[in-house]
């Protein structure tokens, strides 16, 4: 099992950038889709955004589509979520996962998930 670890997270004003950061400790991520997660105070976790193990393949929610921009590196076993144009409605806590497959990610399960890290958008 890989162990993920979510880094770049804070406090932004509406309107703001973040970058979001994944890195793999233990095995390499290049065999494995990589999808991003958000959960809400008082709501479930939704999907965001994946990617295939290529790269060549992207998939976004709809409330993040075109704002929103999934990466990976693979030589540093990195994932990226760059976050324009933030709003307050995409305050949470944001979680990495790993997967076999893009289809199994936006289905909302995945084999692996980091601990999260908080974007906060603030008013």
């Amino acid at each position: 099992q890989v162990q993920l670890v979510e880094s770049g997270g804070g406090l932004v004003q509406v309107g703001g950038s973040l970058r979001l950061s994944c890195e793999s400790s233990g095995r390499t991520l290049s065999l494995d889709a990589m999808g991003w997660f958000r959960q809400a105070p008082g709501k479930e976790r939704e999907f965001v955004a994946a990617i295939t193990a290529s790269g060549g393949s992207t998939y976004y929610a709809d409330s993040v589509k075109g704002r929103f921009t999934i990466s990976r590196d693979n030589s540093k076993n990195t994932v990226y979520l760059q976050m324009n144009s933030l709003k307050p409605e995409d305050t949470g806590v944001y979680y990495c996962a790993s997967a076999s497959s893009t289809r199994t990610i936006r289905a909302g399960t995945a084999n692996s998930w980091g601990q999260g890290t908080q974007v906060t958008v603030s008013s």
